[in-house]
C-alpha cells in the first residue's frame, strides 16, 4: 500500500563529529554494519513503509552518496510512477552551502507543490533504525497534530549528539533543547518529522520572510506554542551515529543477535547497494568467534568480537579484536588490532599492533598506511 507521503532525507547542515571518516564522504554515506551505509536504514524505513516518492537534499562531499544511490534500483524507487530524487545545493553560487535548509527546500518548491502526496516526512540519516513511517502517519492523523516528531523514550546513555524534547501528559511536546544541550528528559527526537505539505510550504516561506532559513531552530521551535507538535513513540533499536564513541558503541552492538535481527528485519529489510562477492574463504587456521563478517573476505588468522566489511583480508599469525575493519582492508602476518576503526583500504604492516580502548577506538583513515 502506498502512503501519501513523500520522503525527504535532510543532510543539510546535519550534525557531524566523526573526524576522519567525513574528511572525503558526507555522514550520510559513513559504512554501518558490515556493508551498509548509514542512510540505508532511513531510506529502506521510508520503502518499506510505502512511500512512494524519496528527495534527498544533498549538501557536501555528495560524489560517494550520488555513487551508492545511483538510480535507486536497489531501493525499487526507479519506476514511473515512484521514485529517488537527490537534489544538491546550486553550484553557481557557493554562498548556498552556507544555508539552512528552509532556503534548499524553498528552491525546490517545485518539487513539493507539484506532487499530489498530501504529507511530508523529514529525517536525517543518521538515525539507525528500522522505522514504519504508516503507523506514525496514522498517528499523525488520529492525533490531528501539526506536526509528528518521531521519538525514543530511553534511561541508557545517547552517546551521539542527540536532541531531547519534554511532553505533557496527553503526548504534545513543550520543550526542545535548542540544539544539543543538558534537557532533564528520557525522550530523545529522532529528528524525524511529519506534517502536511501545506504547512511546511506555509513554515518555509514564513520563515524565510523573516530572514531565518533553519526548520527546527527557526520554524518549529519558536512556534511550540502555536503549533500541535506531538509526539510518536519509536519501540525499536536507536542508534544515533554522529560521532565516533557512538558509531563505535552501535557497531559492536549489531554482535548481539536481537539487536543485529531488529534492527535489520523489524518491521522491513534494511537494503543497500547490491554487489556480488564471492563468499568468504576461511583458510587452515582461521579461529573467527562473534564476529559479523561480509562476503568477498580471506581470513587465516585470528578475529574476534569484530566486524569485517567487504574483501578484508587477514593473514596468518594477524590478530583482530573487538575492532572494525571497512572494504579491503588488509591485515598483514602477525597484525594486531585491538578496539580499532579502520576505513577503507587501510593496510597494516607485518607485525605492526593498534590498539585503542571501548571509550576511544583507534581511528586509522581511509588510503593511509600504517
Amino acid at each position: 500500500m502506498k502512503l501519501p507521503m513523500i520522503g525527504v532525507i535532510n543532510l543539510i547542515h546535519e550534525a557531524d563529529e566523526m573526524g576522519s571518516l567525513t574528511s572525503n564522504r558526507c555522514l550520510a554515506t559513513v559504512p554501518f554494519g558490515g556493508r551498509y551505509r548509514l542512510i540505508d536504514f532511513v531510506l529502506s524505513s521510508m520503502v518499506n513503509s510505502g512511500i512512494p516518492n524519496v528527495a534527498v537534499f544533498a549538501h557536501t562531499k555528495f560524489r560517494s552518496l550520488m555513487d551508492h544511490l545511483g538510480s535507486g534500483s536497489n531501493w525499487d524507487l526507479h519506476r514511473k510512477k515512484s521514485g529517488l530524487f537527490v537534489l544538491p545545493p546550486a553550484l553557481e553560487d557557493q554562498t548556498d552551502f552556507g544555508k539552512g535548509d528552509l532556503y534548499h527546500f524553498y528552491r525546490n518548491r517545485d518539487y513539493f507543490a507539484h506532487s499530489p502526496l498530501d504529507y511530508v516526512v523529514i529525517s536525517r540519516s543518521h538515525m539507525v533504525a528500522n522505522v514504519d513511517f504508516a503507523k506514525a502517519l496514522q498517528h499523525h492523523r488520529d492525533t490531528g497534530a501539526d506536526i509528528t516528531l518521531i521519538c525514543k523514550e530511553t534511561t541508557d546513555e545517547v552517546p551521539g549528539l542527540a536532541r531531547r524534547v519534554r511532553l505533557n501528559a496527553a503526548g504534545r511536546i513543550v520543550e526542545m533543547q535548542h540544539h544539543f544541550g543538558r534537557l532533564a528528559s528520557d525522550i530523545v527526537s529522532m529528528e524525524m518529522y511529519i506534517l502536511s505539505k501545506e504547512i511546511l510550504l506555509d513554515l518555509v516561506e514564513t520563515s524565510l520572510a523573516q530572514g531565518r532559513d533553519h526548520l527546527v531552530r527557526h520554524a518549529i521551535l519558536p512556534r511550540l506554542d502555536q503549533l500541535h507538535v506531538n509526539a510518536y513513540m519509536h519501540e525499536g533499536v536507536l542508534g544515533v551515529v554522529n560521532n565516533i564513541a557512538a558509531y563505535y558503541r552501535h557497531s559492536m552492538e549489531l554482535l548481539q543477535p536481537r539487536i543485529w535481527r531488529e534492527l535489520f528485519f523489524q518491521p522491513g529489510t534494511i537494503l543497500t547497494k547490491v554487489k556480488d562477492e564471492p563468499p568468504t574463504h576461511y583458510r587452515t587456521g582461521a579461529d573467527v568467534t562473534n564476529s559479523l563478517v561480509a562476503n568477498g573476505c580471506d581470513i587465516e588468522g585470528t578475529v574476534h568480537n569484530s566486524l569485517l566489511f567487504r574483501g578484508v583480508k587477514v593473514a596468518r599469525g594477524a590478530v583482530v579484536r573487538n575492532s572494525i575493519v571497512m572494504q579491503n582492508g588488509i591485515i598483514r602476518e602477525n597484525g594486531s588490532l585491538d578496539n580499532c576503526i579502520l576505513d577503507k583500504e587501510v593496510e597494516i604492516r607485518p607485525m605492526q599492533q593498534l590498539m585503542g580502548s571501548p571509550d576511544m577506538p583507534f581511528l586509522a583513515v581511509k588510503r593511509k598506511i600504517i
